[in-house]
């Protein structure tokens, strides 16, 4: 006969009444040997909502069921931590030798692609004895090296899980950072030997490597945040995402490395921030999230938080983490079947995906695409144009700069509320503007005026939230998983905007933004329905709210 259940209670704001009560049955698992205030913790992460009638939910991941009653918020405060130099240490070996490759590869190619091209048509013309070279077969060739970084990009997405399991979040990327070195090496010599297939698999090799750490990236800056900054240090990603961009840019130039003779060392600079992260990110410690709940090291996740702290007072952020852990002993392993049923896991990550596809589909591909016919519109020359366009990078990178703080001050809705409706308000706009660009010459300066008004939009909070949203949407036993599929479909959608884009583009002319402009509105509505806020919250939190949802 079954023990008397056990009754578990909080009162952390001292009105003399439980902010949260729970029961489990005496022999049940969560009892935790006796030990009651861990069992009061897990209480507290598995909470759901009461119902009239309820004794008790069954949960999809388990069939044991673990009567839980809640009259009351259940977070338990982690304090308030600032930012110290170790931790800032971490943040830049982590973000910059990674990120820094996923900005660059997307925008090393456009500056040297005529003389890339060209060398192509030489090298075909070589190997069938100087006759005349085919230009569509040219152009094909640069299309496939071009869009090979985004197939790679998607296997590497796809590849997020497997890889954070098995070696973690940092090993996870030294281990990613191994593929650039071979990356750079094929692409620097590939004018040496006469070959263009050697930049195809460099960059798709290099795609791989920006998958992954697309995925990887964000995670572990989540993973070793305290609460009140995993806003700000999540935004770092796409910050040295547009820094790196615009330096791809910058060195682009012709006179600068965008010359027949440098253009293989453009390149191949990608080796740079790789061998950067070699010399820095061991001496960092692993997530302690990974240390403790997929390694079962308690001591070391514990060492691993006070040097990321600064401090030997990690008392309560352990507490979070065991709690955490405790619980997820009863739950089997998240697979797909288990990610793609399950209601509480289900709608995260259906917001996941779709963030990132409202990211991919907001028409910001086509804006940057446009963007310097746009400045020729308007009467600026070749080189006007392309000066205008480092300034549209440099304004990304400012704006980038700028939700860094305003992340943790608005939170992540309202940042991705306003900048979605800004960018449907000024795509209308420019919809409007390019039909009547070479009318006047103020309508086509109000088209560059729009122009920089959409990136600033976008780099508000759509550049970056979708980044690391997902990490703070799940906890570590289907954070994996759930990155893979989310950053695997942000790099799908950009693969086929890549490739559907021009022949929309030739079709509908200046009147293809009318897509974007659809698109955007429902975007806009999804967010304001769909997406919670998840600043200054913990994973209980945020997950009380998916369950309450389930339940409803």
């Amino acid at each position: 006969m079954p023990r008397p259940a056990m009754l578990y209670y909080d009162d952390e704001d001292g009105d003399g009444s439980p902010d949260s009560v729970g029961f489990i049955e005496e022999d049940h698992p969560l009892q935790l040997h006796g030990n009651r205030e861990l069992a009061a913790q897990a209480v507290k992460l598995l909470q759901v909502p009461s119902r009239p009638g309820d004794a008790s939910f069954a949960s999809s991941t388990t069939d044991m069921d673990v009567p839980i009653y809640v009259r009351g918020p259940s977070s338990r405060s982690t304090g308030n931590r600032s930012l110290n130099g170790r931790l800032l240490f971490a943040i830049i070996a982590s973000a910059f030798g990674s990120a820094f490759q996923h900005g660059y590869n997307t925008g090393v190619v456009n500056a040297p692609q005529a003389l890339i091209e060209k060398w192509i048509s030489g090298v075909i013309s070589g190997r069938n004895d100087g006759k005349p070279t085919d230009q569509t077969q040219v152009t094909l060739i640069w299309a496939i090296a071009v869009s090979i970084f985004c197939v790679g990009g998607m296997v590497g997405g796809l590849s997020t899980g497997f890889v954070a399991e098995k070696f973690g979040r940092k090993g996870g990327l030294l281990v990613a950072n191994a593929l650039v070195i071979l990356s750079a090496a094929l692409q620097g010599v590939s004018k040496m030997y006469s070959s263009y297939e050697l930049i195809i698999i460099g960059r798709f090799i290099i795609g791989i490597n920006s998958g992954l750490n697309a995925g990887l990236t964000p995670m572990y800056l989540a993973e070793i945040s305290p609460m009140n900054l995993r806003g700000s240090v999540g935004t770092v990603y796409q910050l040295v995402v547009t820094i790196s961009i615009l330096i791809s840019q910058i060195l682009g130039l012709d006179y600068i490395l965008g010359t027949a003779d440098l253009w293989p060392i453009l390149l191949a600079l990608i080796i740079a921030p790789a061998i950067f992260m070699f010399a820095t990110l061991p001496f960092c410690p692993e997530s302690p999230k990974y240390t403790l709940i997929n390694k079962k090291k308690d001591i070391e996740a514990e060492r691993g938080l006070q040097w990321l702290r600064g401090t030997i007072e990690v008392h309560d952020e352990m507490d979070e983490m065991r709690a955490e852990n405790e619980a997820m002993k009863v739950i089997p392993r998240v697979t797909l079947r288990e990610m793609l049923s399950n209601p509480m896991l289900k709608t995260p990550l259906g917001i996941s995906v779709m963030i990132m596809l409202c990211q991919q589909l907001s028409g910001i591909n086509a804006v940057m695409f446009f963007s310097t016919k746009i400045f020729n519109m308007a009467g600026m020359s070749n080189d006007g144009a392309k000066y205008a366009t480092l300034g549209m990078g440099t304004l990304n990178v400012i704006m980038t700069l700028i939700s860094l703080f305003l992340v943790e001050l608005t939170g992540r809705k309202t940042l991705l509320m306003i900048g979605f409706s800004s960018m449907f308000v000024v795509t209308v706009m420019l919809t409007i503007a390019l039909m009547f660009v070479n009318v006047s010459s103020i309508v086509s300066g109000l088209a560059v005026v729009l122009v920089m008004a959409f990136v600033i939009a976008f780099a508000v909070g759509p550049g970056s939230i979708p980044w690391f949203l997902v990490s703070e949407l799940f906890n570590s036993s289907a954070r994996p998983l759930a990155t893979s599929i989310a950053v695997g479909v942000n790099w799908t959608a950009n693969f086929v905007v890549g490739l559907g884009f021009l022949p929309l583009q030739e079709m509908l002319q200046s009147n293809v933004f009318l897509i974007f402009v659809v698109l955007l509105a429902l975007f806009v509505l999804y967010v304001y329905k769909k997406v919670p806020e998840t600043k200054n919250k913990t994973l209980e939190e945020i997950q009380m709210g998916f369950r309450q949802e389930s339940y409803k």
